[in-house]
């Protein structure tokens, strides 16, 4: 049958990717992989007694390479006499309307289509052509995101589909790579659309796979790939351990929360979390880990708590003052996230004249006024301010009317104050008079924040 052939029919053997189901759905882009795929499952077929069911989604991405795309697809199934289901998908427009990228949206539709067109044939089981450079790709991708353990063990043999649960989602060529896998395409003379987007630098993945692993490889790491798949290897585990931990302690809450390991701590609020459809966001985690009995604003109308127990609690909440903020040290550059605003805050020495032109999405303040500690909150009823240019304190809900700031707007927007209260920053106003740069200035406080939607 060939190499390739035998040594994905014993991955899926060994990882148990089947589990006795004959009816299975393929993935089909038309790239290389996914043919390679579809020609190993085929051959396959016949002793495993499968029935295989192929789906296409034309994500409209490339004009007539996409159209291209699709009629190989379609004269491939009609080739080996397999049930075909196609659609149709506006990609570009869906990220438009989402305000994210093209490759998550791209990712979010294929996942909805693929999991739809399994229900509607009774089909519990979808075949998915990554392969172990799409790993150690991932790997980078998630590290540069800040992922923890479970993220950066990567992609696994069998999963659930993240749309719907109840279907199983099986990689057969995970322990292969994309080099075993253009021999056996070469060798076979498989026919297969090259995708020219996969050589763009403009997306974060190709530059990953273009540029930073030859870096790693030629200067630092010949054999990177295989240390990366061998730590993704230990890190699987060991957030399995962790994750087990986590689960039997929610199951029998027998030691203390307090008493746990800090990465046990950590999966038992991560589970908590995501069992009540909140992003376990890690800033968030530690908050709640560090602070029991505080709640922490988790949008513009809910809250997280957790109880000296352990137990989180979400709930919906007054969107027009929070009592309780995120305290921040300084010590270090820092990154938040607060409701769906983003900071990021550095501090420099001062080495040439501290620049006084505004950008967008920046300001500057002397460092050494703040202090080594602040906190980050909505508006306090009673809150003044003392704006860049003006004499002396007002109240911040003056400021707001005068700006002609909406009433339900202004409980949304974010504050900033020192470890003692006093506020130097409200979002859409003008800095503090008071933590402005002055000549004296020794060290300044970079300050940078976008919101991620609006």
């Amino acid at each position: 049958m060939g190499a390739l052939v035998e040594e994905t029919e014993d991955y899926i053997v060994a990882q148990k990717l089947f589990s006795g189901e004959q009816r299975l759905l393929l993935g089909v882009s038309g790239g290389m992989d996914s043919m390679v795929l579809l020609h190993v499952l085929h051959r396959l077929a016949e002793k495993h007694r499968w029935q295989i069911t192929l789906a296409h989604l034309n994500h409209q991405l490339r004009g007539r390479s996409s159209n291209a795309d699709q009629r190989l697809v379609e004269r491939t199934a009609r080739q080996l006499k397999l049930e075909l289901v196609t659609e149709r998908a506006d990609v570009r427009a869906m990220a438009a309307r989402s305000k994210g990228s093209i490759e998550m949206a791209a990712r979010r539709v294929r996942h909805e289509f693929l999991a739809r067109v399994a229900k509607e044939n009774d089909i519990g089981t979808i075949a998915l052509a990554h392969h172990a450079d799409d790993q150690v790709e991932l790997f980078f991708l998630r590290l540069l995101r800040g992922a923890g353990a479970d993220g950066l063990a990567g992609m696994q043999p069998l999963s659930t589909s993240p749309v719907d649960d109840q279907i199983k989602l099986v990689r057969p060529l995970l322990g292969l790579t994309r080099g075993e896998i253009e021999d056996y395409a070469q060798r076979e003379r498989i026919k297969f659309r090259e995708d020219a987007s996969n050589r763009s630098i403009d997306y974060l993945r190709n530059r990953v796979r273009h540029k930073l692993l030859p870096l790693l490889e030629g200067s630092f790491q010949p054999a990177l790939r295989e240390v990366i798949l061998r730590t993704m290897e230990v890190l699987a585990a060991e957030a399995d351990c962790s994750g087990q931990a986590a689960t039997e302690w929610l199951a029998n809450r027998g030691t203390g929360f307090d008493q746990l390991h800090v990465a046990v701590q950590r999966r038992v609020l991560q589970l908590q979390l995501i069992g009540q459809e909140v992003p376990p966001d890690f800033n968030l985690v530690e908050w709640l880990r560090r602070n029991p009995e505080k709640p922490c604003s988790i949008g513009t109308a809910k809250h997280a708590r957790r109880d000296k127990a352990g137990q989180i609690a979400v709930t919906r909440a007054s969107p027009q003052f929070s009592e309780d903020g995120i305290e921040v040290d300084l010590k270090t550059a820092i990154r938040v996230h607060f409701d769906d605003l983003q900071i990021s805050a550095r501090r420099t020495t001062v080495k040439v004249k501290p620049s006084i032109v505004r950008k967008p999405g920046i300001e500057r303040f002397d460092a050494d006024a703040i202090g080594d500690r602040l906190v980050l909150r909505h508006w306090r009823k009673g809150d003044r301010f003392q704006p860049i240019g003006m004499s002396k304190e007002v109240k911040l809900q003056d400021l707001f009317i005068n700006a002609k700031v909406p009433r339900e707007e202004r409980h949304q927007r974010l504050t900033a104050t020192t470890a003692t209260g006093e506020v130097f920053w409200v979002e859409g106003l003008r800095i503090s008079e008071r933590f402005k740069l002055r000549p004296e200035t020794r060290r300044v406080l970079e300050w940078k924040w976008k919101r991620l939607r609006s």
